[in-house]
């Protein structure tokens, strides 16, 4: 990683949501970096899980964050409780929401940059990801597909994982049937509705309990199935590149 921090830049900066923990870990310095959240160092819930371990995660709430005196949070808003009640101007402050489309990655990668002291980090992070995204081969796969979760839970319109299948060629099956951005459909429905892809979490690959039992059904077993760590969708950043590149390689193999 290269390029000084600007002499104003912080350097206590915690991060309280693992999307922020992405964000802070591709931009700023190791330096800078005083505590992720409580969940940086799981692999199912973040893309950057092995490069965290390096850092001090978060365990004891807001009492540990006043503790560490940082001049950044990252992750806000927080709600109540202590944080929210700190006084105004105790620390700077960037808030990053769920990301729905890689636009709105692009804008927090530029937001953070910005706070952390790295703007040029954050273009050229950009740039690579543009260069990345452009050198997709073009998908020969297409159709309808479903983001299917486990207990039956479909990923509707107006979301990530809804503008990584437009990026792909695909068609969201939640969208055709009018389903908000989250809804259950049954296993009957889905039978009904035949996608041709059902997009499905990794770790739902093998039956764990009854909520990924039903994706298992005899009855899907003849749809092809693009399977995708949950954390390259659970938030944005980098790792958008790396599930449009998935969903692009298996639509060509098929």
């Amino acid at each position: 990683m290269t390029g000084a921090a600007a002499p104003s830049a912080p350097r206590r900066i915690v991060s309280l949501n693992v999307c922020a923990d992405q964000y802070l870990l591709a931009l700023a310095d190791p330096s800078q970096i005083a505590a992720l959240s409580i969940n940086a160092r799981d692999p199912e819930l973040s893309a950057a899980a092995d490069k965290a371990r390096a850092f001090r995660s978060l365990r004891r709430g807001p009492e540990e964050v006043l503790a560490i005196q940082p001049d950044l949070l990252i992750g806000y808003p927080l709600g109540g409780g202590a944080l929210a009640a700190a006084p105004p101007g105790r620390w700077r402050t960037v808030g990053v929401a769920d990301a729905t489309s890689y636009a709105a990655i692009l804008d927090q990668i530029r937001e953070v940059a910005r706070a952390v002291g790295h703007s040029d980090r954050g273009e050229a992070l950009i740039a690579d990801m543009n260069r990345a995204l452009a050198a997709l081969p073009h998908p020969r796969g297409s159709g309808v597909a479903a983001y299917y979760q486990r207990r039956g839970y479909l990923t509707g319109t107006g979301t990530l994982v809804d503008d990584l299948m437009r990026r792909v060629g695909l068609t969201n099956l939640a969208g055709k049937l009018g389903k908000p951005a989250l809804a259950q459909l049954s296993l009957e429905e889905m039978v009904a509705a035949r996608p041709d892809w059902l997009i499905v979490e990794q770790a739902t690959d093998r039956v764990q309990d009854q909520g990924t039992e039903m994706l298992h059904h005899p009855a899907l077993r003849s749809i092809p199935r693009i399977s995708l760590p949950q954390a390259w969708t659970v938030c944005g950043g980098p790792a958008y590149v790396l599930a449009a590149r998935a969903m692009t390689a298996r639509l060509n193999a098929r």
